[in-house]
């Protein structure tokens, strides 16, 4: 026997806008900061440093992902946004993590 078909939830007014607005945010924070990591920091290259970057570049590439899921009409549904927010939630993450290997870094490079 097939399942029956699930009805679809579409999303409430604003919710689907305020996610991509967001994502934008936080993506061009994300594009600004690699930016200064990888051109302006003082400092020479380590390992810290590395693992920061390779972080940040994998924040940057889950927030697109999620940008373009938002941007799918598929994800009006509630099922598919919450798959979305995950994806989202997956960047703020490593990008929160990456901040903190990168300010760590750059203390330890500075002599703080």
């Amino acid at each position: 026997m097939s399942k029956p078909e699930r009805q679809r939830t579409p999303l409430p007014q604003g919710y689907r806008q305020g996610i991509i607005t967001a994502i934008t945010v936080l993506l061009g924070f994300s594009l600004l900061f690699l930016r200064f990591w990888t051109f302006e920091a003082p400092g020479k290259w380590t390992k810290s440093t590395v693992i920061a970057t390779v972080l940040l570049v994998l924040a940057i590439g889950l927030q697109l992902i999620a940008l373009w899921r938002s941007l799918q009409i598929a994800d009006d549904d509630e099922i598919e946004y919450a798959k979305t927010l995950k994806w989202f939630f997956y960047s703020a993450l490593a990008l929160m993590i990456s901040v903190v290997i990168a300010a760590l870094a750059l203390e330890e490079l500075l002599g703080f």
